[in-house]
């Protein structure tokens, strides 16, 4: 029997996860010396590499002293939580990695008790010991803090640390001894991290994550909980709810470096891929065919924000995209329910609208990107909160929110946030950097991170967590400009754009086409103000000193879909095709607007 270690990595986005699997990888020879790998092996989708950003959890596993080391990649943004809570899962024990700098911050805190809560047990990797300004020996005292407000263990709290950097290739047991390589890390592991156990009996495999091949369809993967499985196994298929399908396994495959090898049999505690199984959602368990027993279902966090998304339904729809009717929207929407659990979606009285329930902005624009980048076109509305009513009141929900900036605008930021009915707890010099910590209403970062930026010339650096639901904190000011309305279709002139610069700042350039009720611009002033930007100059054949000057236009000012999203108020959409992303009022003719003005009051 091989021996074998399963083990999660956990951190706080940009801490460095994916680059210490990449160094892991290469310590243990899984590639050929000649071989092009590049970096950031495991984030392999084009919208983790534009990002820098782990968005789904992957498994590889290495072979290191003759243990087999399966190792599991997790995402770092508390959005995408629901990932991290299905995979921990499958490991007997995490890795958590910190920032040598930062330290513990708000999403390390929410992945560590998910992981101190199974019992997990921690390596904890002080990571970037090369940075300037950094404090491993701080950093060490506020994880054993953390970790001792979070109820670990004795056995939890008697963790190994290992200091080093994963981008120079080292780790080491003193920050100060610079080695040469990574293996003081991967010695720790096969020490500390407990042997996957093997549980005699019928099987019990719990399914956890999803793959998708064009050959074979839909592939369950999960860890072996007890007994063996083995190809061509009749078995049952015990779903969420308690019901029961008999079914077949075709094929089954082990993790083996970056891809899978074929196995006719798995035992307890590996994790294997299984081929051949119909119907299956996250959370089910492949059982013994004749007394099948379920593992306890998992239990995710629900959701906090939801958007409402329709069909394309302006002047421009389906110039661009493939995939532009109702029907597509709903199989694609619910589809993605099946593999993203912390998302649900509601059907609305609307046969074209859907409402998607989500962690936050940046759980609903990843789908949103992904859906744009497959081809299909769709408009999303304001994102809206979740309330509940609790003890007979109004309740809300409420994050803690972390915000790095520079000394002297620390003022302008405790400003901001307090305007947003935000709460100041913390404020503490932290190298260079003052730190504050605040209690705000999710609301309230809705377009908080916007003005943050602006306000501090981009130098802060903001983290949030979700802290629960408290009562109603009354009503936050929302955006304050109004917006410059098209007047007319057509094409965009330069000199129309010049003449009216004095109104507001501008979204798009000359030679655009836009329609009426598309959004040009924002308005100097809190009312929103209908132009035409498709009028041309009036050629005459007389010519006059001073009258032929060039148009001088300041640039255009360009979204990301996040800051989108963020900017729109509830009269508004964003429209998105593969191609292009406009805002757009919902009534597009401005008399159904007046009409209508009292709805989004």
């Amino acid at each position: 029997m091989q021996n074998i270690r399963n083990i999660a990595i956990i951190a706080h986005v940009d801490h460095g996860k994916t680059t210490l699997v990449d160094k892991i990888l290469h310590s243990c020879q899984l590639f050929r010396d000649n071989e092009e790998t590049g970096e950031l092996i495991l984030d392999s989708n084009d919208l983790e590499r534009e990002r820098g950003i782990t968005i789904v959890a992957k498994n590889v596993s290495v072979n290191y002293k003759g243990v087999k080391i399966n190792i599991i990649d997790t995402p770092g943004h508390a959005d995408f939580g629901g990932e991290v809570e299905r995979v921990l899962k499958m490991a007997d024990g995490v890795i958590l990695l910190v920032d040598a700098f930062e330290g513990a911050m708000p999403q390390t805190r929410f992945v560590t008790q998910k992981a101190l809560a199974l019992g997990l047990k921690p390596i904890v990797v002080v990571n970037k010991v090369d940075k300037e300004n950094c404090r491993p020996e701080e950093v060490y005292e506020s994880i054993f803090e953390l970790f001792y407000n979070l109820d670990a263990t004795e056995d939890q709290l008697d963790f190994p640390v290992i200091y080093g950097s994963s981008k120079q290739g080292w780790m080491s047991h003193d920050w100060k001894e610079k080695t040469e390589d990574i293996f003081p890390l991967l010695d720790s592991i096969l020490e500390n991290i407990p042997p996957a156990p093997v549980s005699e009996g019928t099987l019990q495999m719990q399914i956890t994550s999803l793959d998708y091949s064009s050959f074979v369809g839909r592939i369950a993967i999960g860890r072996v909980a007890r007994g063996v499985i083995k190809e061509n196994m009749a078995v049952s298929l015990v779903k969420r709810d308690g019901t029961i399908q008999k079914t077949r396994i075709k094929e089954l495959y082990t993790f083996e470096g970056l891809g899978k090898i074929k196995a006719k049999e798995v035992s307890a505690g590996d994790i294997c891929a299984v081929v051949g199984i119909d119907g299956f959602d996250i959370g089910d368990t492949i059982a013994d065919i004749d007394n099948p027993e379920q593992l306890a279902v998992i239990h995710i966090d629900e959701p906090t924000m939801n958007m409402l998304f329709t069909i394309n339904n302006s002047p421009f729809f389906g110039k661009e995209g493939k995939f532009v009717t109702s029907r597509h929207l709903r199989e694609r929407l619910f589809k993605e329910m099946e593999k993203n659990l912390a998302l649900k979606v509601l059907e609305t009285e609307s046969p074209d609208s859907y409402l998607v329930y989500g962690r936050g902005i940046l759980h609903l624009s990843v789908l949103i990107e992904t859906m744009r980048r497959e081809g299909y076109e769709l408009q999303v509305g304001q994102p809206q909160v979740i309330l509940k009513e609790i003890d007979g009141k109004k309740c809300e929900p409420v994050e803690v929110l972390i915000v790095d900036v520079p000394g002297d605008v620390s003022g302008k930021v405790i400003e901001l946030v307090t305007q947003r009915k935000g709460e100041l707890l913390i404020m503490e010099p932290k190298g260079d950097l003052q730190h504050l910590e605040f209690d705000i209403p999710a609301r309230g970062i809705i377009g908080l991170r916007n003005n943050v930026l602006t306000a501090t010339a981009g130098e802060a650096t903001m983290a949030h967590r979700l802290k629960g639901y408290e009562p109603w904190k009354g009503t936050i000011p929302g955006r304050s400009n109004g917006v410059l309305v098209s007047m007319d279709k057509g094409m965009t002139t330069a000199y129309a754009i010049d003449k009216l610069q004095d109104r507001g700042r501008f979204f798009i350039d000359p030679g655009v086409d836009v329609y009426e009720g598309q959004i040009l611009g924002e308005h100097i002033r809190d009312n929103d103000l209908v132009i035409n930007l498709t009028k041309g100059k009036q050629l005459t054949n007389m010519r006059a000193s001073g009258t032929d000057d060039n148009a001088r236009i300041s640039p255009a000012i360009k979204f990301s879909l996040e800051e989108a999203m963020e900017y729109i108020q509830s009269d508004e959409y964003i429209e998105i095709t593969p191609k292009s992303m406009r805002l757009r009022k919902i009534y597009l003719n401005e008399a159904e607007r007046k009409v209508n003005a009292k709805k989004f009051v």
